[in-house]
């Protein structure tokens, strides 16, 4: 059950329609400089997801789907036509499902570091899955967001405004949960014949500074779609669309051309 859902809109051509997906523990406004950035050039949707942002709290019953099924499910609904498809990190996740299971619906696909673990399994990922998972069970939230974010994070947890930190820690469970899902690839996002479907053109954007990992599913994803691009954004780290927006928008501008 996902409740309330805010949307978001940047306007632009009515005729280039877009949508955007954020990370866990970020919210749909992130997307709002590179909108800027883009000066009207889409008409850019986006929506924060269960549990973040100004949605309401992730509170599924029994039988209801995970949240990683439960945000694909709610970007799908807002897609009408072909569009410009953009996410990061678990957004990345999300899109790339999407344009797996309907290719013709995607204009374009912009993944902005995705987290899709599957594609490039490391023991690292799968000890912090099981250290997160582990502390949220013991009810140590807020070392279990430390520990994400010394990783996954822009800026040491300690160095965040009280208010923030209290969020990553209510946020945190939501992260711990959907771990496997990208270690495991429970959507079946890499099923055989799934990626080379995706005939839109694509882009990998990656920051300079991100762990590993991260070119390693970069390398591994390009390899099988047909249509890919890859840039690095010097500097940079996991945080790219809130700490470089104007890299990123430019990149995404290129890929809109090829599109």
């Amino acid at each position: 059950m996902a409740g309330h859902i805010h949307e978001r809109h940047w306007s632009g051509d009515p005729d280039r329609p877009a949508l955007a997906l954020h990370c866990m523990m970020g919210s749909g406004r992130y997307w709002g400089p590179i909108a800027r950035d883009l000066d009207g050039r889409i008409d850019l949707r986006g929506f924060d997801m269960p549990g973040h942002g100004r949605s309401d709290d992730w509170a599924p019953q029994p039988g209801d789907s995970d949240l990683h099924t439960a945000v694909t499910r709610i970007a799908a609904s807002m897609i009408d036509r072909p569009l410009d498809l953009i996410g990061h990190s678990f957004g990345a996740t999300v899109a790339l499902r999407i344009a797996v299971a309907a290719p013709e619906a995607i204009r374009t696909l912009t993944l902005i570091e995705p987290v899709l673990f599957a594609a490039a399994p490391i023991p690292e990922e799968t000890q912090l899955g099981d250290l997160l998972r582990g502390l949220v069970a013991q009810g140590q939230t807020e070392q279990a967001a430390r520990a994400f974010l010394s990783i996954w994070g822009d800026q040491p947890f300690d160095a965040l405004p009280a208010p923030i930190r209290q969020q990553m820690t209510r946020q945190i469970e939501l992260v711990a949960g959907t771990h496997d899902t990208l270690l495991q690839d429970g959507a079946n996002i890499l099923r055989e014949g799934g990626l080379e479907a995706v005939d839109a053109p694509v882009m990998l954007i990656s920051g300079a500074k991100s762990p590993p990992v991260i070119a390693a599913i970069a390398e591994a994803l390009a390899a099988r779609l047909p249509d890919v691009g890859r840039a690095t954004v010097p500097d940079a780290g996991h945080m790219l669309p809130i700490t470089h927006p104007a890299q990123v928008a430019g990149l995404i501008g290129i890929n809109l051309d090829r599109g």
